[in-house]
């Protein structure tokens, strides 16, 4: 498809890019990325085959492009692979055992399923461009991220060819699967050592111009209440589970209500995003399930959302005799706190004010992110969020992210790279 434009914008480089990979449907569930993943794989092949190309590029430039760059791909399902492309540092040789880099630009190439309402004359899959912003299923979450990461590689990949020399930072992007739905992608690239506890990571999530540390923690339960089936007209003979699931269903949103609140974070959250149970007006339900979602601020943490639903099934089983209650954990993301000390932190500020002549506003993530999944698990607290684009546009119909917004991303992930691992 072609892109279609309003107006006079011009077609810059990272919308070009960003063009490409909105094309590609990688929808979760849906498509997935296999397709998008061999054409991130393939670009980053040739990008690295043109930086060795570069007029003057002298022969021991070619050889440091040859050896200490690399391209590793992560099965993690069948057909949906993580990627990582690395410049490996000067002070690291080539050949060493698989590491973190120094720096990593952390994106996933999966969005959300397309959706419905989007208007008539806008297309998910075709990227158009009008107004100075390029529409489409993912520009936003994140795709637009991702061009931006892969367009900084490519800078970097230059730099090593003029200057004939390797950075003194190693350079990562790590593109993930699997991150709209339980992060499979991220988990497994920790447990390949392309993530761990060391090393600087920055995923490029859509953070409306600000840089974004802190995030609530995500804790997931499926509360099941079981009760004795009966006649509608003898419900003395059974135990109403969906009764019982209301009694706990109130139990747990005054128990979440009640959780102290963070100066950072604000308050914890619940949701209860799905509900089922009964089959028959006529007949006493004999079980209800429910899905539950909180979103927990400091010091909540996972075994205290345990004691409000064990809580929660108590109080059930009381008001309605009779019932019982079960559940099961189906996601424990600890709460992340922001690090102001991160040496990550201080160098993207730095590298904001270089590129727009501003500070970066700080603030904390709604969301939960492949950098969350990595402070949680590995205890890193060098990583960040920052990202062209709007939070509140993800997911939605007529998703878009702004030119601007690209440009101005792309020009901080390469200075950030320029003055880390170039000293520049």
């Amino acid at each position: 498809m072609a892109t279609s434009t309003t107006g006079s914008t011009e077609i810059t480089e990272e919308a070009e890019l960003l063009a490409q990979l909105v094309r590609i449907e990688s929808t979760d569930p849906g498509a997935y990325e296999d397709q998008i993943e061999r054409f991130v794989k393939d670009w980053f092949q040739r990008r690295i085959d043109q930086a060795a190309e570069l007029p003057g590029v002298v022969e021991s430039a070619q050889d440091l492009l040859s050896s200490a760059v690399s391209l590793e791909e992560l099965e993690v399902m069948p057909g949906r692979r993580c990627l990582r492309a690395m410049i490996h540092s000067s002070a690291v040789e080539p050949d060493s055992p698989v590491h973190p880099a120094g720096l990593t630009y952390l994106c996933h190439m999966d969005t959300v399923v397309l959706g419905d309402d989007w208007s008539e004359d806008i297309d998910p899959l075709d990227a158009q461009i009008r107004d100075g912003r390029l529409y489409g299923r993912g520009s936003c979450d994140m795709k637009g991220g991702l061009a931006c990461a892969m367009l900084a590689f490519g800078n970097a990949l230059d730099e090593v060819a003029r200057r004939g020399q390797l950075p003194t930072r190693s350079l990562a992007v790590v593109c993930t699967v699997d991150e709209e739905d339980i992060m499979r992608g991220s988990e497994a690239a920790i447990k390949a050592d392309w993530l761990g506890t060391e090393g600087w990571i920055m995923d490029n999530e859509p953070t409306g111009g600000a840089i974004r540390m802190a995030h609530k923690g995500r804790t997931w339960f499926e509360l099941t209440i079981h009760g004795i089936t009966a006649h509608a007209s003898t419900p003395w003979e059974g135990a109403d589970a969906i009764a019982g699931m209301a009694e706990a269903i109130r139990s747990v949103r005054l128990g979440v209500q009640a959780l102290p609140h963070d100066e950072e974070l604000g308050v914890s959250t619940v949701t209860f995003g799905q509900v089922k149970g009964g089959y028959s007006p006529y007949v006493v339900p004999d079980e209800s399930t429910v899905t539950i979602d909180m979103r927990l601020v400091p010091p909540a943490n996972t075994q205290l959302a345990e004691e409000i639903v064990r809580e929660a099934i108590a109080q059930a089983q009381e008001a309605v005799p009779g019932v019982s209650g079960s559940y099961r954990i189906t996601g424990d993301r600890p709460p992340i706190p922001s690090n102001r000390e991160s040496g990550l932190l201080a160098a993207a500020q730095v590298a904001v004010q270089k590129v727009t002549g501003q500070s970066a506003p700080f603030d904390v993530f709604t969301g939960y992110t492949d950098t969350a999944v990595v402070a949680g698990l590995c205890g890193n607290k060098d990583c960040l969020s920052y990202g062209p684009g709007n939070l509140e546009l993800a997911h939605k119909p007529n998703e878009y992210v702004p030119l601007a917004d690209l440009t101005r991303v792309h020009g901080v992930l390469r200075q950030l790279v320029l003055t880390t691992a170039f000293g520049d």
